[in-house]
């Protein structure tokens, strides 16, 4: 008797990402999308109706934090296997993945066989990173990589130090995370105080300077 095939969810908010991965996919045998959304919020609501075995989540959401998702999967869905599918590369990303209850990481730089083994193996219950992710986790783990600052925040304060630095005000922010204004202020007076910055203005130029490093390593 076959196998049921494995039932995948794509939470990502490019279409052209989600319709890349979609067709990828569905040209291998034994899996099949069963759905996608581009925020957390309704990749959520849609795995709820219909849990599948495994999401595919971007950290990088429009109106929401793919690290919050992952939280939420493990909390309301903990049978569904969360696969991070990011253009993040370094390992406080990775870490924060997985300390939320990812089971596998994979960067989109890798292959698309890579991204397909990390599907199959993260189904069966394994953990998947790619070989240059182990090593450097591995490294991390032995003190040869020296701590960034932004390491020092928790993931929605990191979460808001990223939109910050892409040009976000304060009320794009609160509208995007569902929060008040007061709220995202209060984030922002802890970022300053963990970093070391004097006024509000340093912390924007910061982020954004830091945000421009990301995109050019990506």
């Amino acid at each position: 008797m076959a196998c049921p095939p494995t039932r995948i969810f794509i939470v990502d908010d490019h279409p052209l990402v989600r319709e890349w991965l979609s067709n990828l996919l569905h040209q291998s045998d034994n899996l099949l999308v069963s759905g996608y959304a581009e925020t957390g919020r309704g990749g959520l609501a849609a795995m709820k109706e219909s849990p599948p075995d495994v999401a595919i989540v971007d950290l990088s959401l429009q109106n929401s934090s793919g690290l919050d998702l992952i939280k939420d999967l493990g909390e309301q869905l903990p049978a569904v296997r969360v696969i991070v599918l990011s253009m993040h590369e370094e390992m406080f990303y990775v870490e924060r993945a997985f300390r939320a209850g990812a089971k596998g990481y994979v960067t989109k730089r890798e292959s698309t066989e890579q991204i397909v083994e990390a599907v199959r193996e993260v189904a069966v219950g394994r953990i998947y990173a790619s070989r240059p992710i182990l090593g450097r986790l591995a490294e991390r783990m032995m003190g040869r990589t020296p701590t960034a600052s932004v390491e020092v925040l928790s993931d929605r304060e990191l979460d808001v130090f990223s939109r910050l630095g892409n040009g976000h005000s304060t009320r794009r922010i609160a509208d995007e995370l569902n929060v008040s204004i007061k709220t995202v202020q209060a984030y922002c007076a802890r970022i300053k105080d963990k970093l070391g910055y004097e006024n509000g203005l340093e912390l924007v130029r910061d982020a954004v300077r830091w945000v421009d490093r990301q995109n050019r390593s990506v």
